[in-house]
């Protein structure tokens, strides 16, 4: 389950879908950030790419003035809905690369998901400028790996991908090295103290559910409508027939930077 670049477009396309499939993130991992910066009713934080708002409760619970920047239109007028309670919430529509913000005025700059869709040298140098001296960047992403106790279903989707997506869709199960070599990259635009952890979790889906979440991936959403339909419902009958429910092993990775 893997995104192309010039799909951005694509998950606007299904934003109530990617809400009720898409998973939140783990509480430990707030926690991380939290031990980094203090974050209360004086801060101001900025979320880059709020999506469906999967990671923005946490940080709204602190009291803090969170500023989400979307670029997606039907993302930002439902994540208007679903925190319409936190008066200090606001919701900025456009790129984040293009939006226009003040230096020196963030004390946490995050990002669940979504910064590798933006230039890297426009994404951290514009986030190393808007931060106040002593400011953290964290940034984090889940990695999902294929169903660890039931290899003969893990060969099946396989070739279920190769034939309808044209490759198999096998990664590598995620690592504290691939995540140290991303954390680096944040040394290259003046941040210091960077730091990353891993976390771990568990999710068992039925076939109806684990086939509601491929349809929030942009390169399955983007497939012809009727292949689409024909790979999705052999994905379901593969994992039907093998009891039913597939478990996903996800690695978070948190990274953080320090301005």
């Amino acid at each position: 389950m893997t995104s192309a670049k010039g799909l951005e477009w694509t998950f606007d396309t299904v934003a109530e879908l990617y809400e009720k499939a898409r998973p939140e993130y783990v509480d430990a991992l707030y926690r991380r950030i939290f031990d980094y910066i203090a974050i209360d009713e004086s801060s101001s934080v900025l979320e880059i790419g709020i999506g469906a708002g999967e990671a923005t409760l946490p940080m709204l619970r602190t009291g803090c003035k969170l500023t989400a920047v979307e670029y997606g239109e039907s993302f930002a007028a439902l994540c208007r809905r679903k925190f319409s309670g936190y008066p200090r919430f606001s919701v900025i529509r456009g790129r984040f690369e293009e939006t226009e913000f003040a230096d020196r005025t963030f004390d946490l700059v995050y990002c669940a998901s979504a910064f590798h869709w933006i230039p890297e040298q426009a994404g951290y140098a514009k986030v190393f400028s808007m931060l106040k001296t002593g400011g953290v960047f964290a940034c984090f992403d889940n990695h999902p790996f294929e169903d660890k106790g039931h290899p003969e279903l893990a060969e099946e989707i396989q070739r279920l991908y190769a034939r309808y997506m044209g490759s198999a869709c096998r990664p590598k199960e995620y690592d504290i090295e691939a995540a140290r070599r991303k954390a680096a990259i944040a040394l290259r635009y003046g941040f210091r103290d960077i730091a990353c952890e891993l976390f771990h979790r568990q999710r068992t889906l039925s076939a109806e559910e684990y086939v509601a979440l491929l349809g929030t991936y942009s390169d399955h959403i983007a497939l012809e409508e009727g292949l689409r339909s024909e790979f999705y419902r052999r994905i379901e009958d593969a994992i039907d027939s093998h009891g039913g429910e597939i478990t996903i092993y996800d690695t978070i990775d948190l990274r953080i930077a320090i301005k």
